[in-house]
């Protein structure tokens, strides 16, 4: 079976899922750490599993540029090659080809695109997408999209969208790996009759799971909430949905709420390679002169390796060295503060306490920040 997907409780619109595919099982909802070239910045596979990491997301464009899909299939696939062997989520490369700009040119056809890496030229179509990702071998495999700015107009996201639905309905038919799933991806930026739109034709298509694209490109939390509220309840109720890019705590709540399922996003390895850290009190920089002499844990509260044996000072220490165990510890950290955050989520629905759960979090989590 490629993919089943049940609902266990709910808490308001908030939903308690099980996600089953060939490489294991995923409880919803969820947060997956991003292994956009094969791997977690600073984290091995085994630790990822120590810290509760059930599924990952990898890259396609980047895994395609480099090493190149010919080795990860004379490897055995992308699990083998990484020696992960839980479920993985790859994206298609839409988002990273349209970020490029002016490195890119869209077709009917597909989409032409430059390197980053060394200026060649590449031509991505929805067929040769999901070729790639079955080569890559993939538990859930997104379809390719348009991923409009923001802001954009009217016109050019209309456009846009059709050419999403069109390509996604090329991607199923491209599809030849039955024990492979192809997520849709509603687009429509942040106009309400072309996100319905987007959604209806997608749902016609009959996917085993939509993914909600277009959100966290640059709007203001308030619209991105607004979309959600009016774009997840039109989506299956018996699959799941899956939030590209989203990975701030207060985020994660707000689009739980809204009833979505899986979330990734690389803020927590970014910010933690910057230093910045997740706490229950809200972020601090641990990298601030104020933690020379602090030799208390990043969080108090937390139970993660990192706290329990390290001082802010000592990691600030590595830091400012620039010693590889500063960015490794701070990632352990951050990454172990989301999926045990999730964890606290999955409880709270299946006690039907989940919007006392977010306010008790947003109370502390908006209290303290450097200042505790």
């Amino acid at each position: 079976m490629a993919l089943r997907f049940e609902l266990l409780a709910r808490s308001g619109g908030a939903r308690r899922g099980r996600l089953t595919l060939p490489h294991g099982t995923v409880e919803t909802p969820v947060f997956m750490p991003v292994g956009t070239q094969a791997t977690v910045k600073a984290m091995a596979p085994g630790e990822l599993k120590e810290l509760g990491a059930t599924i990952i997301l990898s890259n396609t464009y980047h895994l395609y540029l480099r090493p190149g899909e010919e080795v990860i299939r004379a490897a055995g696939g992308l699990h083998a090659f990484m020696n992960w062997d839980r479920p993985i989520l790859t994206d298609s490369g839409g988002f990273q080809v349209m970020s490029l700009s002016e490195l890119r040119k869209i077709e009917e056809e597909g989409v032409w695109f430059r390197s980053h890496l060394d200026g060649s030229k590449h031509f991505f179509t929805p067929e040769r997408v999901v070729e790639i990702q079955e080569t890559l071998g993939s538990d859930i495999m997104m379809v390719l999209d348009e991923c409009p700015p923001y802001p954009a107009d009217y016109a050019y996201v209309k456009q846009s969208t059709e050419r999403t639905t069109r390509w996604a309905a090329r991607c199923k038919k491209a599809k030849t790996r039955e024990e492979l799933s192809l997520f849709g991806i509603v687009q429509g930026g942040m106009y309400k009759d072309l996100r319905a739109r987007s959604v209806e034709e997608l749902v016609a298509l009959d996917f085993p799971g939509y993914g909600i694209g277009g959100l966290s490109v640059g709007e203001p939390k308030e619209l991105m909430y607004e979309v959600l509220d009016y774009t997840t309840p039109l989506l299956p109720g018996d699959k799941p949905r899956y939030l590209m890019g989203v990975g701030s705590p207060n985020e994660l709540f707000a689009a739980v709420a809204a009833g979505v399922d899986m979330f990734d996003c690389v803020l927590p390895t970014r910010q933690a390679r910057h230093g910045k850290v997740f706490t229950t009190r809200g972020e601090i920089n641990v990298r601030s002169a104020r933690y020379a002499k602090d030799f208390g844990p990043i969080d108090p509260d937390c139970s993660c390796r990192v706290c329990r044996e390290f001082t802010r000072a000592y990691i600030r220490h590595l830091l400012k060295a620039n010693e590889i165990l500063g960015v490794r510890l701070t990632t352990w950290h951050n990454l172990h503060f989301l999926l045990n955050l999730m964890e606290e989520m999955r409880k709270a629905i299946e006690e039907d306490r989940f919007a006392e759960s977010w306010r008790e979090f947003r109370s502390l989590y908006e209290s303290g920040g450097e200042d505790f």
